[in-house]
C-alpha cells in the first residue's frame, strides 16, 4: 500500500506511516454485498486480494459501473465523498482480502496533514480522469473496440470474470459478447 500511495503523490515517511497504520484488514468472502443503495459508506477500502464490482439494479439487471482489484482504491466514492446515501451496490465477486480506514479518521489525518490531503486530491482527479474515459469509451467506441480497449487494459479479468459480467460493464449483449470474444483476435 506504501508504494501505491506513494506512486500517488510523495508524502513524508513518518506522515505515511501514520496514516498507514490506522487502516485495518478486513476480509470479506464472496457474493458479499459490503455496501447497499440506501447505505452511507464508512470507509474507504484499499483492496490487496479479490476482485469486487460496483452496480446498479434497473428492472431487475445489474449494469456494472466498475470493477476494483489490487491495487486500488474500493468503496462507493460518492457515498463516502459526500456521506451521503449510496445509489449502488458495492459487492466482492471473490474472496476479497482489504485495508479499510473509517471516513472520520481519514477526514482527521488530512485535516492534520496537508500532503495526505494533496495526495488524495490527486487520488482523486486520477479517478475521475478514469472515469471520464471510460464515459468517452462507451459513448465513442462501438462494441468490438470497446471490447478491445478492456482487453488491452484489463486482460486477466478475461480469465477471471463472467461473460456476464464484462458484457454489463462493456454495455454489451450476452449474446453479441460471447460471439464478440469468439471472433476478436486479442
Amino acid at each position: 500500500m506504501k508504494k501505491f500511495l506513494s506512486e500517488i503523490h510523495p508524502v513524508d515517511e513518518s506522515i505515511l506511516d501514520e496514516y498507514i497504520a490506522h487502516w485495518v484488514a478486513y476480509d470479506a468472502p464472496k457474493k458479499t454485498i459490503m455496501t447497499a443503495p440506501g447505505q452511507t459508506e464508512k470507509h474507504w477500502y484499499y483492496v490487496l486480494e479479490g476482485i469486487q464490482k460496483s452496480y446498479y439494479l434497473h428492472e431487475g439487471k445489474q449494469h456494472i459501473i466498475a470493477f476494483t482489484y489490487t491495487p486500488s482504491f474500493s468503496g462507493i466514492p460518492e457515498s463516502i465523498l459526500t456521506q451521503t446515501p449510496s445509489k449502488y451496490f458495492l459487492e466482492t465477486i471473490t474472496d476479497s482480502k482489504f485495508l479499510r480506514i473509517r471516513y472520520e479518521k481519514h477526514l482527521q489525518l488530512m485535516e492534520e496533514h496537508r500532503q495526505i490531503e494533496t495526495l488524495f486530491r490527486k487520488a482523486t482527479e486520477f479517478f475521475l480522469i478514469g472515469m471520464l474515459q471510460r464515459y468517452y469509451e462507451l459513448m465513442a467506441y462501438d462494441i468490438e473496440t470497446r471490447f478491445k480497449a478492456f482487453a488491452k487494459r484489463s486482460p486477466h479479468l478475461l480469465r477471471v470474470l463472467s461473460q456476464k459480467d464484462i458484457a454489463s460493464y462493456l454495455r454489451i449483449d450476452s449474446t453479441n459478447f460471447s460471439k464478440l470474444k469468439n471472433s476478436v483476435r486479442i
